[in-house]
């Protein structure tokens, strides 16, 4: 029988600026009586990296630019607001009363360029993506197999909208130490047809299945552990989320917005 398990981190505390993110994961982890092992994957939401980090931003301290006002008298959105996700954007995708979608500076296509109020103490606060979510992931990585002298893998996490579908779910926005991708093209089926297009994009599979116990409120589980993955997916020493991006020429949904 084939399983694994998961296991959301109780008691994580709230996350300043310049905490010891992988230290913190470790001490946490075994308060809750849980040892980090070999092959583990530890599944982390960005907000507490962009706390960790300082990408934290209050809104009264933003000065609009005229771009900013225009593209505000538009959407019906606070000029301030849209000045801050120009700052974080690379281009707009699309502009409406209903959204503002860009491809952020990460090169993400998400919505707001995934600023963020939620869990933020402050009214003007809000909360930016990490800079660099891979070299997050990858120092976070480093720090905790220094601490346990485990080799782990470890995904950054965040929730977007879907194409042509309702509700949220949480996609991997960073990655250290896992292949991001399941390959099965060029393998037979049950009935020996060649699979031509079958490319699973397991660390998004494992983010949204982590978002199950990180839940969106209060719950304040923002670390998922996995146990019993190391047979399903493939442990490496480079690896990016933006393996998982796609050019203008793939996209299929691009056009439709």
């Amino acid at each position: 029988m084939k399983e694994f398990k998961a296991v959301a981190l109780e008691g994580f505390p709230l996350i300043k600026p310049g905490d010891n993110i992988a230290k913190i994961v470790v001490e946490t982890a075994r308060k809750n009586g849980l040892e980090i092992e070999d092959g583990d994957i530890i599944v982390i939401a960005q907000k507490i990296f962009s706390k960790a980090e300082g990408r934290i931003v209050n809104l009264k301290e933003v000065v609009p630019s005229e771009m900013a006002k225009e593209i505000a008298r538009k959407i019906g959105k606070s000029p301030k607001f849209v000045e801050l996700v120009l700052r974080e954007t690379r281009s707009i995708v699309k502009a409406s009363s209903e959204t503002l979608l860009v491809e952020d500076v990460r090169g993400l296509v998400c919505i707001n360029a995934g600023i963020d109020k939620s869990n933020i103490e402050g009214e003007s606060n809000f909360a930016l993506l990490p800079k660099d979510p891979d070299a997050s992931a990858e120092r976070c990585r480093r720090e905790i197999q220094k601490l346990t002298g485990k080799d782990v893998a470890v995904i950054i996490c965040d929730t977007y909208s879907r194409p042509f579908r309702r509700g949220q779910v949480n996609f991997a926005i960073g990655l250290a130490g896992i292949n991001p991708f399941k390959d099965y093209r060029g393998k037979r089926d049950l009935y020996g047809y060649v699979l031509k297009v079958k490319n699973v994009a397991v660390v998004d599979e494992i983010a949204a299945a982590a978002e199950l116990l990180m839940g969106q409120g209060e719950e304040a589980t923002p670390v998922v552990i996995f146990k019993g993955l190391r047979d399903t997916v493939e442990f490496c020493k480079k690896s990016s989320a933006k393996e998982l991006e796609i050019g203008r020429d793939e996209d299929l949904f691009r056009e439709a917005l």
